[in-house]
């Protein structure tokens, strides 16, 4: 009898690559990436952000991935039933705990393609503003209205449509639009290096301002960011992973989606820092300016792609027509990320024993729930932001300590080495697995907990209520691994461990 998952594998490497792509390829590329360049840019360029984020590429996110497809690949199981075979029925929370990072995350995820919605269709209908006056009456219209919350409501109910069938469904989705998505990001690629003073705009995000390496934060923000750009530690490769065949090449396709993920992330930094550059020189305005312009962060951090960018595209030939292209392009970046974050929560309840039906209608109506708060409430979507990107790093170290616990001897012999469709990475990725990550993550953990205390919420570090304190963290980690820890006889009877 032919299994499940045999009915239900990616039909071939070039469908699996493009869902691939399309797990990361997301509004963390296109929305987030350029914010947090422009944070941690200096005096005299953005560019030394590009030099950490692309040493983690290699040293942490590839890495990642190729771990995660090893474990999806050999147990063919979500996060949590992949953990209890790896570390142990004492330890198996931790897959749990990786499902569950991701899980919030999406909690305030759907929020921020709603607002992609609202905004592609409003401009649809709509001219775009001449003043940032304009443009603000605008997001507060929307956010002092029920549109926040009908369309999370769209945006939910249409992922938990995309994923009824699985992969099959998954994989003739993601067919479409990931192409539509390059189209999109390449027309507005080449427009923006058309613009008058667009070459000032990319000289300054690629000018390299040593000094700015001493930071530390400059390194915890480049391997946040890297994780967000590329989806490593997030368990969404490993989800994927299951449905794969042995001759797709584990450590090809670690390669070609994490870079592909850091590539678009490229153009759309080069794309935001050439209009912005450009238009608001044609204006008359300073570097400093546009700097604080490209770091403004607005409400729940969307003051660069709600406020500006509709303003900004007002000036342009044509631009309410790539306002809607631009929208459109987000809209279709968050699906394809969002979907393949409903697929691992659902695997996870499936693997329970709950049918994919139930499971669907189960997370989706969950991800609703908790993301009315975060649909409301930009001081609460920043906090959800905070404690779960940081939650990214803490999912990494977990992952990496499951490949030790089980042998990465075991796990490179199976699934890497003796692969001839592969390439073979064999003692490097074992040593960067092995110290590297875990080093690197506890590290950037550790300095994490230093800047909480001594800078975030810093009068305030104890009270875990408010956005940015330390113990915010510390109480919202402590409760999902309390709630797992307790469920964790009840995971291995379902499991029959």
């Amino acid at each position: 009898m032919i299994s499940h998952i045999e009915k239900n594998r990616f039909s071939s490497r070039l469908t699996f690559l493009i869902s691939a792509i399309g797990v990361a390829v997301g509004t963390g590329n296109i929305w987030r990436f350029p914010r947090i360049m422009a944070l941690n840019s200096g005096e005299n360029g953005a560019g030394t952000f590009l030099i950490p984020w692309i040493i983690f590429l290699f040293i942490w996110s590839i890495p990642l991935i190729i771990s995660e497809y090893i474990i999806g690949r050999k147990f063919r199981n979500g996060t949590i039933k992949s953990y209890y075979n790896l570390v142990g029925k004492n330890l198996g929370w931790m897959g749990g705990f990786i499902g569950f990072v991701t899980f919030m995350i999406s909690c305030y995820y759907s929020v921020v393609i709603g607002w992609c919605l609202y905004y592609f269709v409003y401009f649809v209908f709509n001219t775009l503003p001449n003043q940032t006056s304009e443009s603000w009456l605008i997001w507060n219209n929307f956010q002092s209205s029920f549109f926040p919350l009908i369309c999370n409501a769209v945006v939910i109910i249409l992922g938990g449509l995309i994923i009824s069938k699985g992969v099959l469904s998954i994989q003739k989705v993601n067919k479409i639009i990931i192409p539509i998505l390059f189209f999109i990001l390449l027309i507005c690629f080449i427009r923006s290096l058309t613009l008058p003073n667009s070459m000032t705009g990319i000289k300054f995000f690629f000018s390299i301002d040593f000094e700015e390496l001493l930071k530390p934060k400059l390194w915890l923000d480049a391997l946040t960011q890297n994780a967000w750009d590329t989806g490593a530690g997030w368990g969404l490769f490993l989800t994927y992973a299951i449905y794969i065949k042995y001759k797709f090449g584990i450590v090809k396709n670690a390669f070609i989606t994490a870079i592909g993920n850091n590539l678009i992330s490229l153009i759309a930094g080069i794309m935001i820092f050439s209009t912005v550059f450009s238009i608001l020189i044609i204006n008359g305005q300073t570097q400093d300016f546009i700097i604080d312009t490209l770091r403004d962060d607005g409400p729940a951090s969307t003051g660069l792609t709600f406020i500006w960018i509709p303003q900004l595209f007002n000036e342009i030939s044509l631009g309410r027509y790539l306002s809607v292209i631009f929208f459109l392009g987000l809209l279709i970046a968050g699906i394809s990320s969002f979907i393949s974050m409903i697929e691992l929560s659902c695997k996870n309840l499936i693997d329970l024993g709950v049918n994919r039906k139930k499971s669907i209608i189960f997370i989706c109506s969950g991800i609703f729930l908790l993301s009315v708060p975060s649909a409301y409430s930009s001081s609460f979507f920043s906090n959800q932001d905070f404690v779960w990107g940081i939650g990214l790093i803490i999912s990494g170290i977990i992952i990496a300590f499951g490949v030790i616990k089980f042998s990465p001897d075991k796990l490179m012999l199976e699934q890497i080495e003796n692969n001839k469709f592969d390439w073979n990475l064999n003692l490097k990725w074992k040593f960067i697995i092995k110290y590297i990550v875990p080093i690197l993550g506890i590290m950037l953990v550790c300095w994490w907990l230093f800047l909480s205390l001594s800078i975030y919420e810093k009068e305030h570090w104890y009270n875990p209520f408010y956005s940015y304190s330390f113990m915010t963290c510390i109480m919202q980690w402590l409760i999902v691994i309390l709630i797992l820890k307790l469920c964790n006889k009840n995971f291995r009877r379902k499991f029959q461990i």
